[in-house]
């Protein structure tokens, strides 16, 4: 596992600036390794797509990638595992979102609420045409970053779809996915895929140990437990009062047999008067629901179609009341009820 630099302080970053601030990559060697060798090569692909769980290092990856090619060119003249030092200039054009050779494309925001847009929209990707027009920089590349393409519609995804039909010389694009079968099915074609597990519950432990030192060995056990692998999830557990969201999301679907309705009244009521709340803990009752579904999975367990049938379910109900701002408490009691339905008809 690389490390993170000493320079850096051992603390929850910024998650908007988090991943172009990090220089050390937690696990994922194989496709670190892969990466390497195709750049060191010179023979990158136009396109990769990152796909993995949300906060397990998509991000972090491809600011590697991207600091690697401003800096070396797709040349083996830098390090085998990408790194470029902190303090070098291109590290800190990338940190301070400077460099002329890298645009980021995510969802902006709203002028109207100051909440993040529903959609990355086509005038977003269309931007790509203008910035791989332009002349490159002096390593001679361009590097655009999509963050991520789970946000598009259907008119960004074709607008997508037609730079990587006619791709650029010394251009690449690093398509970020959490959800990779959502995805045109003509633009995954055109990429090279890289698939990021979720991390070991060692390598969790490890640099939460390093990041938050102040951390006792039960309250990281916990984040380590209810993360699912992922970095980002941990941190944001870390902060305020996540740890127990998650906990309360566990028990929600712990009983889901015999639900406690007033319970889930008082936790919807609680939830509501949280910044966010309703997709932390949408979060992590799909990440418990999903857990039970895998550890049934291994043990041979029957009638888990109605269960996955759920968990999508779930998810998209929570995908629509982030998207269009919806009543919080409704959402947490229809997902009760939704548990308690499909648990009335076989239990996980």
């Amino acid at each position: 596992m690389a490390r993170r630099a000493r320079s850096e302080p051992a603390d929850i970053k910024d998650p908007a600036n988090a991943p172009r601030e990090t220089f050390a990559l937690i696990g994922h060697a194989q496709a670190q390794a892969r990466v390497s060798r195709a750049v060191r090569s010179g023979r990158p692909p136009q396109a990769w797509l990152i796909a993995g769980p949300p906060g397990v290092g998509k991000a972090t990856l491809a600011y590697r990638i991207a600091r690697y090619l401003l800096a070396f060119g797709a040349t083996d003249r830098g390090p085998e595992d990408l790194s470029v030092p902190p303090n070098d200039p291109v590290s800190l054009q990338v940190k301070a979102g400077a460099h002329p050779g890298l645009v980021v494309l995510k969802r902006g925001l709203n002028p109207d609420t100051g909440k993040p847009m529903t959609v990355l929209g086509v005038d977003e990707i269309r931007k790509l045409g203008n910035f791989f027009g332009l002349t490159s920089g002096a390593g001679g590349w361009r590097i655009a970053m999509i963050d991520t393409a789970d946000d598009m519609n259907d008119a960004s995804a074709n607008a997508l779809l037609k730079i990587l039909e006619e791709p650029p010389a010394r251009a690449l694009l690093l398509v970020l996915a959490s959800a990779p079968a959502r995805i045109l099915p003509t633009i995954r074609s055109r990429c090279q895929r890289l698939d990021l597990k979720p991390l070991t519950d060692a390598e969790l432990d490890a640099e939460l140990a390093e990041r938050l030192p102040r951390l006792s060995l039960d309250e990281r056990a916990a984040l380590v437990r209810f993360a699912g692998g992922s970095i980002g999830a941990a941190l944001k557990l870390a902060s305020d009062n996540g740890v127990a969201i998650a906990a309360d999301a566990e028990r929600l679907m712990g009983q889901a047999a015999q639900p406690d309705f007033a319970a889930t009244l008082n936790l919807a009521e609680k939830i509501a008067r949280m910044d966010d709340g309703v997709g932390g803990f949408g979060q992590y009752l799909l990440q418990a629901l999903s857990d039970r579904i895998r550890t049934r999975a291994r043990t041979g367990g029957a009638n888990l179609q109605r269960w996955i049938e759920l968990c999508e379910k779930l998810e998209a109900s929570f995908r629509r009341s982030d998207a269009l701002h919806l009543e919080p408490r409704q959402t947490i009691l229809s997902a009760a009820r939704a548990l308690s339905e499909t648990a009335r008809r076989g239990t996980l």
